[in-house]
């Protein structure tokens, strides 16, 4: 099969930031893992292979396709507005990241995303595998918000392609579990979420689960007041995960598939997330 040139850039990114958080997990891990890899990656990069099938099968041209046809029509915003395409590609990008922030927000306090976001939570350790760890409706539904805002803004091609690989290797690099000296993160979460600032939202305490919702950019946690800068037991002493689905059996493919599905009858009570 020939790969198509935005799924190759996509592809050869996506790997190679992968390639060097893995080895820098090994070389200065953040945290022990409590769970390890042997019994977590098979599933976590299983459904990420599930996931990106899905989407290719279901919508081959996916949010890059959107933006050629809007270019093509001139419908949207920006091609009504008449706007140069470098200001185009700027402004998209950061409505994109806005709405996925918004998209995560919203998985959170919606019951029935939650169900299907939930999953993501669910993992017992985080690393640089829990980055791809979605569901594959979840995938498919956050793909439609991302056509649709790219079909009402007119967002151009190359700004779509751009934000899909930054947050394709942004996902990766803040969920490894790697060290950064403290100055170092300091002044990186400025401009993108570090690996310390992330892990505060796969907390198992409720606030903590619900803040930090950015994966590119810092700035719309800072801005709507969903910033935490540390988690309350520190990040060696936080337990990650959910109150539920706290079996090693949960980490299994099949049981990660049907999780949204399901209630983990041994949660505690008023666990059930």
């Amino acid at each position: 099969m020939v790969l198509s040139p935005e799924l190759a850039i996509r592809l050869a990114a996506f790997v190679g930031v992968f390639v060097v958080m893995a080895v820098w997990e090994v070389l200065a891990p953040r945290r022990r893992l409590g769970i390890g890899r042997l019994t977590r990656w098979p599933s976590n990069l299983g459904i990420l292979v599930v996931d990106a099938l899905l989407v290719r099968l279901l919508i081959p041209t996916a949010a890059v396709g959107v933006a050629l046809l809007a270019a093509g029509h001139g419908f949207g915003l920006f091609h009504v507005l008449g706007l140069r395409l470098s200001l185009a590609a700027l402004l998209g990008f950061l409505v994109l990241d806005l709405v996925i922030y918004g998209q995560h927000v919203a998985f959170h306090h919606v019951p029935w995303l939650w169900r299907l976001h939930r999953m993501h939570h669910a993992d017992l350790d985080i690393d640089v595998t829990t980055g791809g760890r979605f569901h594959p409706i979840e995938i498919l539904l956050s793909m439609l918000i991302k056509m649709a805002t790219v079909a009402a803004f007119g967002i151009p091609a190359v700004a779509v392609l751009a934000f899909e690989v930054v947050l394709n290797a942004t996902s990766t690099f803040n969920h490894s579990n790697i060290v950064m000296p403290a100055w170092l993160d300091r002044i990186v979460r400025l401009v993108v979420v570090t690996p310390d600032m992330h892990r505060v939202h796969h907390s198992i305490l409720r606030a903590e689960t619900d803040s930090n919702f950015g994966f590119n950019l810092p700035w719309w946690d800072r801005l709507f007041g969903t910033y935490r800068p540390k988690p309350e037991a520190g990040h060696d002493g936080m337990t990650i995960g959910l109150p539920i689905f706290r079996d090693r059996h949960e980490l299994r493919l099949d049981r990660l598939l049907t999780q949204p599905f399901r209630n983990d009858p041994s949660a505690p009570s008023g666990g059930r997330r």
